[in-house]
Parts: C-alpha cells; sequence; structure tokens
C-alpha cells in the first residue's frame, strides 16, 4: 500500500477503504508516516469530506489506537458535556461545577487550544499548581469524591486521535466536520460516559461557520453514540460575538468566579444555565423546569462556586496565586455610535496574537495575557470611551486602531 495513493484517492474525492485509514493513520501514530504526508491526507480529507462509514472506520481506529476508561466504579450517572470550541468559551468550568453540586457526576477529558479558540486545559493549567494531567485512579477517586474531574488527554486514550489533533492545530485543517466529528467522538466513548451532550457552536468565532454545518455535525455525533450505545444530545449555539466579558486564559478562570457568584448576567450566563439544565435532566430523569430550577438556586445559594473552589483545590490548583499581566493597555473608541456586531474570529486572532494560543504545535501560552470587552453588542459609544483592555506582555504585537475596527457600530 502506498501512501500517495492513498492522498490521491482522496484528493479525487473517493471513499478511503477501512484498510487504507488504518494503513494511513496507525501509520502515523508508529512514526512510519511523516507529518508532511499526513498534512496532506487531512488536507484532502477537509476539502473533500467523508463518508459516514469513513468517518465511524475513523472513529473506531481512534477509540482502538489506545485505552478505554472504564468508569464502573464510579457511583451514579456520568454525563459528559464537550464543546467544539469557541472565543471566550469557559462553560465547561461553569456547568461542571453547578451540576456537580447538583448531585450528578462529571468525568470531564479536555483538550487545549486549537487555532484561534481556546481549550479548558490551557485556561486550567493558569492556576499556580494546578495538576492536568490525573492518573486513572486519581480521576475515578476524584469523581467519585467531588462530583467533577478534568483531566488532559492521557497518552493511553485515544493516542491517535491526540497526535492527530496537534498536527490539525498548525496545518489549517481544523475546520473539517469528518475529523471533528472523530476526534470529539471518540475520546468521548474512551472515557466511559453513560451520556453526552455537546454544545456546537457556530458562527464567525466559532470552527463551523454555518447552521447547516452546525447540523450535519450533530447529526454523524448522535450516528457515533448510537454504534457505540451512548445517548448523545447537542445544542446547536452561535459564537458571532465572543462569549463572555473575558478572552484569555486567567482572564477566563476570573469570570468563571464571577458567574458562579452571581455576579454576571449575561448571554454566556444564559447558555451555562442551558446547558447545565440539561445535563441535569439526562443525570436526573427529571423536567426541564425542576432542572432549571435546581440549576439557578445552585447559583444563587454559592453552592456551584463552592463546588469549583473544591474542584480546583482537588487537583493541586492555588487559586489564590492565579496572576493576570500587570501591562494593560485601552482600546480608545474614535466613533460614536451603536454598537451592532463584534468580530469574534478577530478577538480570538488577538488573543493568540498576544500570546495566549498557539500558532505551532510546541508553543508556550502566555496565561497572563488577553482581553476585557468593556463595551458589547447594545451598548452606546463615544469617543473617547474604552471599548476593551489588552494586557499584555512586553512581546505583545498588536494595531489598536484597527482593533477599533471589530467592532461595528451603526
Amino acid at each position: 500500500m502506498n501512501m500517495i495513493d492513498i492522498i490521491d484517492k482522496k484528493r479525487k474525492g473517493l471513499e478511503l477503504l477501512p484498510n487504507e485509514l488504518n494503513y494511513a493513520f496507525n501509520g502515523y501514530l508508529k512514526n512510519i508516516i511523516p507529518d508532511y504526508q499526513m498534512s496532506s491526507l487531512l488536507m484532502a480529507i477537509c476539502i473533500k469530506g467523508m463518508t459516514d462509514k469513513e468517518i465511524f472506520e475513523l472513529t473506531d481506529l481512534f477509540i482502538k489506537s489506545g485505552d478505554k476508561l472504564d468508569l464502573d466504579n464510579i457511583k451514579g450517572v456520568k454525563v459528559d458535556k464537550h464543546s467544539t470550541g469557541g472565543v471566550g468559551d469557559k462553560t465547561t468550568l461553569v456547568i461542571g461545577s453547578i451540576v456537580a453540586s447538583l448531585g450528578v457526576k462529571v468525568p470531564k477529558m479536555s483538550g487545549r487550544g486549537l487555532g484561534h479558540t481556546g481549550g479548558t486545559i490551557d485556561k486550567l493549567e493558569s492556576i499556580p499548581g494546578f495538576k492536568t494531567a490525573l492518573s486513572r485512579e486519581e480521576f475515578i477517586n476524584q469523581v467519585n469524591e467531588i462530583g467533577f474531574a478534568v483531566t488532559s488527554q492521557t497518552g493511553n486514550l485515544a493516542p491517535l486521535d491526540k497526535k492527530v489533533y496537534a498536527l490539525r492545530d498548525v496545518t489549517g485543517t481544523v475546520e473539517s466536520i469528518p475529523l471533528i466529528a472523530a476526534s470529539i467522538m471518540s475520546k468521548k466513548i474512551a472515557s466511559g460516559a453513560d451520556k453526552i451532550i455537546v454544545d456546537v457552536k457556530v458562527g464567525n468565532g466559532a470552527l463551523l461557520k454555518t447552521r447547516e454545518e452546525a447540523i450535519k455535525l450533530s447529526e454523524i455525533m448522535k450516528k457515533i453514540g448510537g454504534r457505540y450505545g451512548r445517548e448523545v444530545e447537542t445544542m446547536v449555539t452561535y459564537m458571532d460575538i465572543p462569549l463572555g466579558t473575558t478572552i484569555g486564559n486567567s482572564l477566563e478562570i476570573l469570570e468563571v468566579m464571577k458567574i458562579l457568584k452571581g455576579e454576571e448576567n449575561n448571554y454566556l450566563v444564559a447558555l451555562c444555565m442551558a446547558l447545565a439544565s440539561k445535563m441535569i435532566v439526562m443525570g436526573k430523569g427529571i423536567s426541564i423546569e425542576e432542572a432549571t430550577k435546581e440549576v439557578q438556586e445552585s447559583i444563587t445559594s454559592r453552592k456551584a462556586y463552592t463546588k469549583f473552589l473544591e474542584f480546583v483545590k482537588a487537583q493541586g490548583g492555588q487559586i489564590e496565586k492565579l496572576e493576570v499581566s500587570t501591562i494593560t493597555k485601552d482600546v480608545i473608541s474614535n466613533k460614536k455610535g451603536h454598537v451592532v456586531d463584534m468580530d469574534a474570529y478577530k478577538f480570538g486572532k488577538l488573543s493568540l496574537d498576544l500570546g495566549g494560543g498557539r500558532i505551532v504545535k510546541d508553543q508556550q501560552i502566555d496565561p497572563k495575557v488577553g482581553i476585557v470587552l468593556k463595551k458589547k453588542i447594545g451598548d452606546d459609544v463615544f469617543p473617547g470611551d474604552v471599548l476593551c483592555t489588552l494586557y499584555i506582555s512586553e512581546k505583545s504585537k498588536f494595531d489598536l486602531n484597527e482593533i477599533i475596527d471589530y467592532y461595528t457600530f451603526k
């Protein structure tokens, strides 16, 4: 079998056979196939797509490349949540704390940032001392004890996906429905949860740009879940504007804490409540009305905030030592108007340029940099108003005048 023939076959839009997919992807895992050839195949998949049969086969290859996490020792129903990623998306940390505080187990395996979108593991690693690589025993024990744990993708769990995932991030092959579906569902199946909810983001700040793409991804993930006996629910949510008021790892942790204290009231809070309520329905079998009431009470009583602190402490985090950059720069408006739009993609790229994300797969992230959004859609703006504040390092590069144009005024 020849890798060049396989690349060429997919370039022509033909269906790859199981043995061809196995040769290419497992060959890459074993370092027989080099980065540049796998990059070519991934790009061909991005452009030409895959059939359901190919997606099922690729998902199975990812799952079988490593171990499966047996969560039978965790008592109760286990509900996992995944987001397809977006700018300022810190929903996992909010809803995991809420749902665990209400007695439903949340075993969460998370990834690092992909392109302009942030990763939950990167956010957690901004907390000094926080341990993201848990052993199987540590992970299971923590979920049993406090109901919520987040671990990075281990070397033994879907290692093929982990290797491909890192390559996609730096080769322009992130935005592919087949690759997204196989990546997400292989990790979810291998990590052993009973039920899975996927927040499918759509919009210019998300990996998927249209609702049609989001629905297509939702349908294929449900099909994959069904093949492995898992209940999969999806919610299609919008990412045309950044989620919440912060972008950047340490800054987003601070925002999570404010939300869980009941100090924020915006679209992100509403989204987190909707997702958490759906997870409670899946975990407890109660009505959505009852679940929503429980979620609201968890926030107002600060049960969710207490659970977040318990979760951070359990994984070694010292939240009191969290730092943000002391070097800031305000972006000042030179216009008068009403904010009618914000370009989430450009804000995500700005965070990347400031050092808050990766351009190459081994790049170190600066957790202290980021953006605090002072003006959002619906706000009136006058010349001299602060649109946003940049938290920067001495090496950060940006154009203040260009950033003003990330906002659309009317």
